[in-house]
């Protein structure tokens, strides 16, 4: 078989792989989003993620990982959408973001000289 074709083959498989890998870190990523949402009594919009390669990362032991973001909306009165995110290191969660803490400032009339 020529060098060419082997290559091709090659290139191939890695793509197969990569897209496999990707859907199966997507359904995780709806998982965990899902449990969040049900977890802090918040309704998980559209059931679905968007998500995007960030590039490679570190595991605990070392070993290299693809790090992919997830983004979703959800509802905590049932009128608005807010944004969550979802982080993984290869098939694992690092970080999970849901309902963040709002900080009123009052406002004052005073002015600071």
């Amino acid at each position: 078989m020529p060098i060419y074709e082997s290559i091709f083959i090659l290139v191939i498989g890695a793509l197969i792989w990569f897209w496999l890998d990707s859907l199966k870190a997507r359904e995780i990523g709806v998982r965990a989003a899902q449990a969040a949402c049900s977890e802090e009594g918040l309704q998980f919009l559209d059931e679905s993620v968007a998500g995007r390669l960030e590039g490679f990362g570190r595991d605990d032991a070392g070993h290299l990982r693809l790090r992919r973001s997830y983004l979703f909306e959800y509802s905590d009165t049932g009128d608005n959408r807010r944004r969550g995110s979802v982080t993984l290191l290869g098939h694992e969660i690092v970080l999970l973001h849901v309902r963040p803490q709002l900080y009123v400032i009052p406002k004052t009339h005073e002015t600071l000289h």
